[in-house]
Protein backbone atom coordinates (compact mmCIF):
# COMPACT_ATOMS: atom_id res chain seq x y z
CA UNK A 1 0.00 0.00 0.00
CA UNK A 2 1.28 3.54 -1.34
CA UNK A 3 -0.19 6.33 1.44
CA UNK A 4 0.50 9.67 0.14
CA UNK A 5 -0.55 12.03 3.15
CA UNK A 6 -0.87 15.56 2.64
CA UNK A 7 -1.62 17.55 5.57
CA UNK A 8 -3.02 21.36 4.64
CA UNK A 9 -4.38 22.63 7.50
CA UNK A 10 -1.61 22.44 10.74
CA UNK A 11 -4.23 21.54 13.18
CA UNK A 12 -4.15 18.08 11.86
CA UNK A 13 -0.07 17.86 12.75
CA UNK A 14 -1.71 18.68 16.92
CA UNK A 15 -3.08 14.59 16.41
CA UNK A 16 0.06 12.28 17.75
CA UNK A 17 0.57 9.24 15.75
CA UNK A 18 -2.03 10.49 12.80
CA UNK A 19 0.18 9.06 10.31
CA UNK A 20 0.58 5.65 11.45
CA UNK A 21 -2.94 5.37 12.61
CA UNK A 22 -4.72 6.12 9.22
CA UNK A 23 -1.80 3.94 7.27
CA UNK A 24 -3.19 1.05 9.70
CA UNK A 25 -6.78 2.29 8.79
CA UNK A 26 -6.09 2.08 5.31
CA UNK A 27 -4.46 -1.38 5.21
CA UNK A 28 -7.10 -2.59 7.27
CA UNK A 29 -9.63 -1.37 5.25
CA UNK A 30 -7.76 -2.52 1.86
CA UNK A 31 -7.50 -5.97 3.33
CA UNK A 32 -11.28 -6.43 4.54
CA UNK A 33 -12.74 -5.45 1.11
CA UNK A 34 -9.90 -8.33 -0.25
CA UNK A 35 -8.57 -5.30 -2.45
CA UNK A 36 -5.44 -5.26 -4.09
CA UNK A 37 -2.95 -4.26 -1.08
CA UNK A 38 -0.40 -2.76 -3.10
CA UNK A 39 -3.28 0.14 -4.07
CA UNK A 40 -1.60 3.63 -3.69
CA UNK A 41 -4.03 6.47 -2.98
CA UNK A 42 -3.67 9.97 -1.80
CA UNK A 43 -5.45 11.31 1.88
CA UNK A 44 -5.44 15.09 2.00
CA UNK A 45 -5.81 16.44 5.61
CA UNK A 46 -7.49 20.01 4.76
CA UNK A 47 -9.52 22.82 6.01
CA UNK A 48 -13.62 22.72 5.75
CA UNK A 49 -13.19 25.76 3.31
CA UNK A 50 -10.95 23.38 0.70
CA UNK A 51 -13.31 20.38 1.37
CA UNK A 52 -16.18 23.07 0.99
CA UNK A 53 -14.94 24.02 -2.81
CA UNK A 54 -14.10 20.25 -3.62
CA UNK A 55 -17.87 19.69 -2.80
CA UNK A 56 -19.09 22.59 -4.65
CA UNK A 57 -16.79 22.30 -7.75
CA UNK A 58 -17.33 18.06 -7.68
CA UNK A 59 -20.89 17.21 -6.29
CA UNK A 60 -22.71 21.00 -6.76
CA UNK A 61 -23.17 21.78 -2.89
CA UNK A 62 -21.31 24.62 -1.55
CA UNK A 63 -20.78 23.78 2.02
CA UNK A 64 -18.27 22.22 3.62
CA UNK A 65 -19.08 17.76 4.22
CA UNK A 66 -16.87 15.72 7.04
CA UNK A 67 -15.23 13.47 3.98
CA UNK A 68 -14.95 13.72 -0.30
CA UNK A 69 -13.82 10.26 -2.13
CA UNK A 70 -12.61 10.69 -5.35
CA UNK A 71 -12.52 7.29 -6.94
CA UNK A 72 -9.65 6.64 -9.98
CA UNK A 73 -10.36 4.70 -12.92
CA UNK A 74 -6.64 2.52 -12.07
CA UNK A 75 -6.58 -0.68 -10.36
CA UNK A 76 -2.82 0.79 -9.16
CA UNK A 77 -4.24 4.06 -7.87
CA UNK A 78 -7.58 3.99 -6.55
CA UNK A 79 -8.05 7.79 -5.66
CA UNK A 80 -8.31 10.85 -3.12
CA UNK A 81 -9.93 11.16 -0.25
CA UNK A 82 -9.82 14.47 1.56
CA UNK A 83 -11.35 15.02 5.15
CA UNK A 84 -12.23 18.59 6.73
CA UNK A 85 -10.96 19.33 10.11
CA UNK A 86 -13.54 21.59 11.74
CA UNK A 87 -16.43 19.66 10.28
CA UNK A 88 -14.48 16.10 12.19
CA UNK A 89 -13.70 17.92 15.17
CA UNK A 90 -17.38 19.34 15.58
CA UNK A 91 -18.93 16.07 14.69
CA UNK A 92 -16.11 13.82 17.63
CA UNK A 93 -17.27 16.11 19.99
CA UNK A 94 -20.49 15.95 19.35
CA UNK A 95 -20.45 12.02 19.64
CA UNK A 96 -18.21 12.73 22.34
CA UNK A 97 -15.72 10.08 20.32
CA UNK A 98 -11.92 11.43 20.49
CA UNK A 99 -10.73 13.34 17.04
CA UNK A 100 -7.84 10.32 15.74
CA UNK A 101 -10.96 7.84 16.22
CA UNK A 102 -13.50 10.35 14.03
CA UNK A 103 -10.55 10.43 11.71
CA UNK A 104 -10.10 7.26 11.26
CA UNK A 105 -13.47 6.01 10.43
CA UNK A 106 -13.40 8.77 7.80
CA UNK A 107 -10.53 7.14 6.46
CA UNK A 108 -11.90 3.72 6.44
CA UNK A 109 -15.24 5.07 5.13
CA UNK A 110 -13.91 7.18 2.06
CA UNK A 111 -11.10 4.08 1.18
CA UNK A 112 -14.49 1.66 1.43
CA UNK A 113 -16.28 4.28 -1.24
CA UNK A 114 -12.81 4.64 -3.17
CA UNK A 115 -13.57 0.60 -3.84
CA UNK A 116 -17.15 1.30 -5.28
CA UNK A 117 -19.08 0.74 -1.57
CA UNK A 118 -21.79 2.93 -0.51
CA UNK A 119 -24.78 3.45 1.61
CA UNK A 120 -26.98 5.21 -0.51
CA UNK A 121 -29.76 3.01 -0.33
CA UNK A 122 -30.38 1.00 3.03
CA UNK A 123 -29.54 -2.19 0.94
CA UNK A 124 -25.88 -1.45 0.42
CA UNK A 125 -25.33 0.46 3.87
CA UNK A 126 -25.95 -3.07 4.90
CA UNK A 127 -23.04 -3.96 2.75
CA UNK A 128 -20.56 -0.96 3.61
CA UNK A 129 -21.98 -0.04 7.28
CA UNK A 130 -20.84 -3.36 8.85
CA UNK A 131 -17.47 -3.29 6.89
CA UNK A 132 -16.67 -0.56 8.13
CA UNK A 133 -17.90 -2.24 12.42
CA UNK A 134 -15.36 -4.60 11.75
CA UNK A 135 -12.48 -2.74 10.36
CA UNK A 136 -12.68 -0.50 12.69
CA UNK A 137 -13.24 -3.19 16.16
CA UNK A 138 -9.88 -4.47 14.06
CA UNK A 139 -8.11 -1.05 15.20
CA UNK A 140 -9.83 -1.19 18.88
CA UNK A 141 -12.62 1.92 17.44
CA UNK A 142 -16.19 1.59 18.88
CA UNK A 143 -18.99 0.65 16.27
CA UNK A 144 -19.94 4.40 14.88
CA UNK A 145 -23.53 3.30 13.64
CA UNK A 146 -24.12 1.85 17.38
CA UNK A 147 -26.35 4.37 18.54
CA UNK A 148 -28.31 5.04 15.44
Amino acid sequence: MSLTLEIQDARWRKLRGISARLKKAVRAALKQADADETAALTLLLTTDKRVQALNREFRGFDKPTNVLSFPAENEDYIGDIAIAYGVTAKEAKAAGKTLLDHTTHLTVHGVLHLLGYDHVTPRKAKVMEPMETRILASLNIADPYEDQ
